[in-house]
C-alpha cells in the first residue's frame, strides 16, 4: 500500500512492517500506541523503523493513518478519570465512570 509519511511516499505492506519491527525492543508506552505481534509500539518508534527518519519529521497521527490502514490496531492511552465520591451506590458509581452522555 502507498501512503505518504512526512511528505515522501512509502509503499508499505503489512509483512514488511511486521519483519521491520520482529527484532525491535518497544519502548516504555507514553502516548498513541502500535500493536504489533503482541507487543505495544510508541507510534513514533514505529515511524522511525519504517522510514528511517527522524520522529520530528513525520506527526503521530500520519503513522497511526497508515498502520490502521494495514490492520494493525492503534490506540491511545485511556484519560485519568476522577474517582467518584463516596456514599454512592454501585450503580452510580459505574454511572459515574462511564461519564455523562454528550446532548445532541
Amino acid at each position: 500500500m502507498r501512503c505518504v509519511i512526512a511528505r515522501f511516499p512509502f509503499d508499505l505492506t503489512k509483512s514488511g512492517v511486521l519483519a521491520s519491527m520482529k527484532s525491535v525492543k518497544p519502548e516504555p508506552v507514553v502516548g498513541e500506541f502500535v500493536i504489533i505481534g503482541r507487543r505495544q509500539y510508541p507510534v513514533k518508534q514505529v515511524g522511525q523503523v519504517i522510514t528511517r527518519q527522524d520522529r520530528r519529521d513525520f506527526s503521530s497521527a500520519e503513522v497511526v493513518r497508515a498502520m490502521t490502514l494495514l490492520g494493525f490496531t492503534c490506540r491511545g492511552l485511556p484519560q485519568a478519570t476522577a474517582t467518584p465520591p463516596r456514599g454512592f451506590t454501585s450503580l452510580q458509581r459505574a454511572s459515574a465512570m462511564l461519564g455523562t452522555p454528550v446532548a445532541v
